[in-house]
């Protein structure tokens, strides 16, 4: 009987895993490293062990510090979680080793199922469709192929490549990646399938010899070979397919005696073919949406099968409605989804009926590792939260988490939410034609929820908020309406720096505190030419001020009444409504001088190290060749020539640490 367990990992799986512990009357213990010393998981346990550093190879993945934590704290039982050591059988081996319940598979199963490579020719002796494997690349004829780590997942050391000519750095690239993220730089390549759908399912096996089925997943939208969201069940698998699936994976369970929750993943074919992926020893990621479809509390069973008892079922139980899960990650998709860094000022999203637990009607589940004032750094995964929704539709699933992503203030960090809206929005995705492609076939889910007509009012609003801001702090006339002046024909003016560059808001309020006139005002642009042209005013619409204080501004747009919320931090100016969100920068009127850079100057976008650099000071490069690469949050990031030239400078060298607007590199243009 378990009587105290810790979790070995931090943010949201953490809370996850807490979340049922304490329905189940189980007292909680945390880890933290240095950086996660205020984090939510840490407060959410009955207790916390430090674990100094911040880096994962000095914290999370240190087994003797995490296994001499629960002896101190007198644990029982360790939960792993996903991600760091979770697929560690050596891990594994060492908390049952040390007297401790392992919350998992075997170490000797998750061994079998850690080489992709080993597992793949198991599995294969146990009847489950195959790709061919290679771990050469001078064994590949046919193109395109994807290159993939042999050890661990989330996409990290995957690669797919097109042309011979490609090939070496990429499998150098892969490899390089793999073994940062895994210890371990092994890879293997296998063909790549086209509009293929990436398909898995959820088993669950216990130590009296049941495993069974709970059901797949369509985790087909996907960024660098990372699941953005996920669905159950698949709109694509019919029942005799289900079947077949459920068989292939609980044939792969049998194969190694599995006990536990573990996912097996299959890559669907057009053909309606499917092949073996691999196997995840471990909780998923994505669990919640088998949770809000079946009903069952994953880590519930996980606890009571590591317990030795036999799971409540033997057969898969039945499903009801559709569930889809939205990762909202701190990255800027329109950047190539560049990690992002800094401080939550605010993380709220309307209508949440419930946390880390299915809603027991149609709602909506938020599994979060953050909250107001969360500061988000370089050294871990920029996934934030997941939201969770459940409806007896997938049409009512997807109106509902889309309506709420739209909603949601997410302020002081760049994130992805514009991103899944847009997603959730394609005809596409209502008519469930997906696959792992979609993406990069679609570029105008990259373009953000609101238009620049909508920016122009977010923009008005962000100033008279302002303006009421200062107006209630003001020491004396504090009676008189914001924005008033002695001579009324004086308009006032703000400048901001939004999404498409800076934006002057013009406005003048007559004697009673009403908008008199407005309009907005883009800076000079420069045409094919070369020629700068004067600034553009655009049209604006009619304006009625109902109301402004400096949280929120209503107005009446062309007779359409509007709410706007504002939130103020400094220069920042954070404004949402019922359309979107969006950031906003004051621009100062006398702004402090800076240090020119070189022209051709490119600085890093986070902190970070430089891997590996592929040019030479002197060296003739063309617009988008790689010059450099930049390792930070856990992914490697490429630096690129912005334009056909010869590299002046390359400050950094290889393994060089870099803070945001380091210079990496100076490409004189030709």
């Amino acid at each position: 009987m378990i009587r105290k367990l810790l979790v070995a990992n931090r943010g949201e799986i953490a809370r996850r895993v807490f979340a049922t512990c304490r329905q189940a009357g189980i007292a909680t213990v945390a880890v933290h490293s240095d950086a996660d010393a205020d984090a939510l998981h840490v407060a959410d346990a009955d207790e916390a062990v430090r674990l100094p550093g911040n880096a994962p190879g000095e914290t999370y993945l240190r087994t003797d510090l995490i296994i001499e934590a629960a002896r101190r704290t007198g644990a029982d039982a360790i939960h792993p979680g996903y991600g760091f050591l979770a697929e560690n059988a050596d891990f594994a081996a060492a908390v049952t080793d040390a007297g401790l319940t392992w919350i998992g598979p075997s170490a000797k199963a998750i061994a079998a199922m850690g080489s992709k490579i080993e597992a793949k020719a198991l599995l294969a002796d146990a009847g489950v469709p195959m790709l061919p494997t290679y771990t050469e690349p001078d064994q590949i004829t046919d193109f395109p192929v994807l290159i993939k780590a042999s050890a661990g997942g989330g996409g990290r050391g995957m690669r797919i490549v097109r042309e011979a000519g490609e090939l070496a750095e990429a499998v150098a690239s892969a490899r390089r990646e793999a073994s940062g993220a895994f210890g371990d730089g092994t890879v293997f390549i296998e063909r790549y399938l086209e509009r293929a759908r990436h398909i898995e399912v959820q088993i669950f096996g216990d130590s009296h010899g049941t495993v069974v089925s709970l059901g797949e997943r369509e985790c087909s939208i996907q960024r660098r070979h990372q699941k953005v969201i996920e669905e159950a069940p698949s709109a694509a698998v019919t029942p005799q397919l289900r079947a077949q699936l459920a068989a292939a994976a609980v044939a792969a369970g049998r194969a190694v005696d599995y006990v536990g929750a573990g996912t097996v993943e299959f890559m669907l074919a057009d053909t309606g073919e499917f092949f073996f992926l691999e196997m995840n020893t471990r909780l998923q990621v994505e669990h919640p949406v088998t949770e809000c479809v079946t009903g069952l509390d994953l880590v519930r069973l996980q606890l009571l099968v590591a317990e030795g008892e036999p799971l409540p079922f033997t057969e898969a139980p039945a499903t009801r409605g559709h569930s889809i899960e939205a990762r909202i990650c701190a990255e800027d998709p329109a950047a190539g989804y560049l990690p992002a860094t800094g401080t939550l000022h605010r993380f709220s999203i309307p209508g949440v009926t419930g946390t880390f637990a299915p809603p027991a009607a149609t709602g909506l589940r938020l599994d979060s590792g953050v909250g107001d004032g969360s500061v988000v750094g370089v050294h871990y995964d920029s996934m934030l939260a997941k939201l969770i929704v459940w409806a007896p539709t997938r049409a009512e699933a997807t109106r509902l988490l889309a309506a709420a992503l739209t909603r949601a203030e997410l302020h002081g960090v760049t994130t992805n939410r514009d991103l899944l809206v847009q997603v959730l929005s394609t005809p596409e995705f209502h008519s469930a034609e997906i696959d792992t492609g979609f993406l990069d076939r679609h570029e105008e889910v990259f373009a953000p929820l609101l238009g620049p007509a909508q920016v122009r009012l977010a923009a008005l609003a962000a100033a008279l908020a302002g303006a009421a801001a200062r107006r209630a702090a003001a020491p004396v006339l504090a009676s008189l309406p914001s924005g008033w002046r002695n001579l009324p024909a004086a308009p006032q003016s703000c400048t901001f720096t939004g999404p498409d560059g800076e934006i002057e808001v013009r406005y003048r309020l007559d004697r009673t505190g009403a908008i008199a006139e407005w309009s907005t005002v883009t800076p000079a642009s420069t045409d094919e030419t070369g020629e700068t042209g004067e600034a553009a005013a655009a049209v604006a619409p009619e304006v009625t001020l109902i109301s402004a204080r400096a949280d929120e501004v209503v107005l009446s747009v062309d007779g359409i009444r509007r709410a706007f919320a504002v939130q103020q931090r400094g220069g920042e100016f954070f404004v949402d409504s019922p359309l979107g969100g969006v950031a906003l920068t004051e621009v100062p009127r006398f702004a402090e001088p800076t240090v020119a850079l070189a022209e051709g100057s490119l600085i890093a976008p986070l902190p970070g190290s430089v891997t590996k650099v592929h040019v030479e000071v002197g060296q003739q490069v063309t617009a988008g060749q790689l010059l450099l690469t930049l390792e930070a949050m856990k992914l490697e990031h490429p630096v690129l020539a912005p334009t056909d030239g010869v590299v002046a400078e390359l400050p950094v060298p290889a393994g060089g640490q870099v803070e945001t607007g380091t210079v990496l590199a100076v490409v004189n243009a030709e």
